[in-house]
């Protein structure tokens, strides 16, 4: 077992304690919820804290050395609760499950998990192995902020073998998003440049209670993508209830496809199947809630006056027909017309010009 490191306690820029920072930026932010990691601490007996990754509304990541096993693992620590966190128990079921797939290769899956004590309550932590950066991050490096055609069709191909091997255990993920597709990491050794904390220290906001650190970006790799963050799965056995909506159009146009976020009154609920309506055309059943007897759509919500062929921008010709033939395919009312994940591995546009 490797002695843990020593960290430097100067030679980094002081950020002033005035100003916001960080996670300290965002709308539901409260110290009270976030666990005060520091550089240098060791988790469970084992995991040293080497950097900062990155940080949300319900958890700060980091990068930490595995003392045990001398190599890297991913922490995330969770803002203070004492709910259970279904990532760990979909994890769990999805690790247990011994039929090979090989999907299993393109799904991040947590390692372990534990609970550390903070200042004003309990906080779940959850290991992950090593991934690059978020296509999010990526799409920003490129032209028109989304991927262009030769790297959309790779991503959602390798999306689509994990959503089949989910699928085939009987496991729905619910958020397929830019967030939540991370570029994956072959050779660990390039991590190896992520710890500069000791010769080159990120700048620190510190406070009385806490350090609030500056996130180091993961590497760009060029490896397949992993499909990640399992806290919104649904197991098939289970009702579903309330809205989902995979943010898969980000990958290839800017904004979403669909634009209303809630249910909260009648006018939300209008309004999305305003929205829907007009990129899918009516529904076979109408709600008496929205159309008269006679089919009429009477909603105080008008529908809007476009289509998929205007909203996808990014393609021309013959490439944007089959595209959009692809498209289609997913967004049926009915859900038993979809076709399945391991249905769409074998659509036109998916497999490109090389099959």
């Amino acid at each position: 077992m490797s002695q843990p490191r020593v960290f430097p306690t100067s030679g980094f820029d002081i950020l002033d304690p005035s100003k916001e920072f960080e996670e300290e930026t965002l709308p539901d932010y409260l110290k009270e919820r976030y666990y005060p990691v520091h550089i240098g601490e060791v988790f469970n007996s084992r995991y040293q804290v080497v950097t900062k990754l990155g940080f949300g509304s319900s958890s700060t990541v980091r990068l930490c050395q595995d003392l045990r096993e001398e190599r890297y693992s991913v922490l995330k620590v969770h803002v203070r609760t004492r709910r259970h966190l279904p990532e760990v128990e979909t994890s769990n079921y999805l690790k247990a499950n011994i039929d090979v797939h090989g999907g299993e290769m393109y799904v991040r899956l947590v390692t372990n998990s534990f609970e550390v004590i903070g200042p004003y309550g309990m906080h779940p932590c959850l290991l992950y192995q090593p991934a690059g950066i978020e296509i999010r991050d990526s799409m920003h490096c490129l032209e028109g902020d989304a991927l262009p055609e030769n790297l959309l069709r790779p991503t959602l191909g390798f999306v689509h073998i994990a959503l089949d091997h989910l699928h085939e255990a009987k496991v729905t993920q619910t958020d397929v998003q830019p967030n939540n597709i991370l570029l994956g990491i072959v050779d660990e050794s390039i991590l190896t440049e992520m710890e500069d904390e000791i010769s080159k220290p990120a700048p620190q906001k510190q406070l009385c209670d806490r350090t609030i650190y500056a996130t180091r970006a993961m590497p760009l790799t060029s490896s397949e993508p992993n499909l990640a963050d399992f806290g919104e799965a649904r197991f098939a056995k289970e009702k579903q209830t309330g809205l989902i909506m995979p943010n898969a159009w980000t990958l290839f146009e800017q904004g979403h496809l669909f634009k209303s976020r809630n249910h909260e009154n009648e006018t939300d609920y209008a309004q999305r199947f305003a929205e829907m309506i007009s990129l899918l055309g009516p529904p076979l059943e109408a709600s008496l809630k929205l159309w008269d007897r006679n089919g009429i759509w009477k909603a105080s919500i008008e529908i809007p006056e476009q289509s998929l062929e205007i909203r996808g921008s990014r393609l021309e010709s013959n490439d944007k027909a089959i595209f959009l033939q692809f498209l289609w395919k997913t967004l049926r009312w009915l859900p038993e017309k979809r076709p399945t994940a391991k249905e769409l591995l074998l659509d036109e546009w998916l497999r490109g010009n090389d099959y």
